[in-house]
């Protein structure tokens, strides 16, 4: 039963691994626009370009998974 479950949560094709970074990337410009809102100034633009810094290196790290046709 546990691996059924299990299986739900793995991402097994590129397209959905895009859709997992997608859904990253529009929480992280989310909580982007909170932190311009919150601290108003360089402090919360510097904030806000971090959150999709952090998507880049995990969306990269998601997609090394994948094998790529040489």
């Amino acid at each position: 039963m546990f691996n059924r479950v299990r299986r739900l949560f793995t991402i097994k094709t590129k397209f959905e691994a895009y859709l997992v970074i997608y859904g990253l990337g529009t929480g992280a410009v989310e909580r982007g626009m909170h932190y311009l809102d919150r601290f108003p100034g360089w402090g919360g633009e510097a904030l806000f370009l971090l959150c999709p810094i952090a998507v880049f290196m995990a969306g990269a790290k998601i997609l090394d998974t994948f094998d790529i046709p040489q």
